[in-house]
């Protein structure tokens, strides 16, 4: 009987499943920590501009978007996802924290059962991450799977049903890895 419940423990300490992580989105105070410690320069900032989403279907570019200004005007708070970043500066991120991005898989799969508030439809601004679900809110950048295609994952708060329809996990939309949007920020698993 021993030699049971040893062989099952050692079955459950190797296996592996999303349930043992935690999806966290990284926050500007997150973020900030990240940049004061290690001095990188996000992609945005070294290009001196980025993209402002206006609305579902509008974009403009604008100089002086990053991080710190998500709009190229207003400081960004310390309790909203971090925005205006790429796949590149996630990945920078992560490995400064000894953490990693999420398949676009393991999102959905940790999401599913978060019963909190999908910020989505443009009912409200993007709110702070300890108050609503993951999903909305901001898009996600996820760790490709065998691509150059970055994926984003759960949507914006400009999606809708009718229009965009990213808070679904069937929706497709990928950018490239350089690319920041003042709707794109990014999640990291933890155990």
């Amino acid at each position: 009987m021993k030699r049971f419940f040893l062989i099952f423990f050692i079955f459950l300490s190797c296996s592996s499943d999303n349930e043992s992580f935690i999806l966290k989105s990284v926050t500007v105070k997150d973020f900030k920590e990240f940049i004061n410690d290690s001095d990188y320069i996000t992609d945005a900032e070294r290009y001196g501009w980025s993209i402002v989403q206006t609305d579902v279907n509008n974009y403009k570019i604008v100089k002086g978007a990053n991080w710190k200004r998500p709009d190229g005007i207003n400081n960004s708070i310390d309790s909203l996802p971090v925005t205006q970043v790429s796949y590149n500066d996630a990945i920078e991120y992560s490995k400064w924290a000894d953490v990693r991005l999420p398949t676009y898989e393991e999102y959905w799969s940790i999401v599913e059962d978060d019963d909190r508030l999908i910020v989505s439809d443009n009912l409200h601004p993007i709110l702070p991450t300890a108050n609503v679900n993951i999903v909305g809110n901001v898009w996600d950048i996820t760790e490709p799977n065998n691509s150059d295609q970055i994926r984003l994952a759960g949507g914006s708060l400009f999606c809708s049903i009718d229009i965009c329809h990213g808070t679904q996990k069937d929706r497709e939309l990928y950018v490239d890895k350089e690319t920041g949007n003042i709707h794109i920020g990014f999640s990291i698993l933890t155990e």
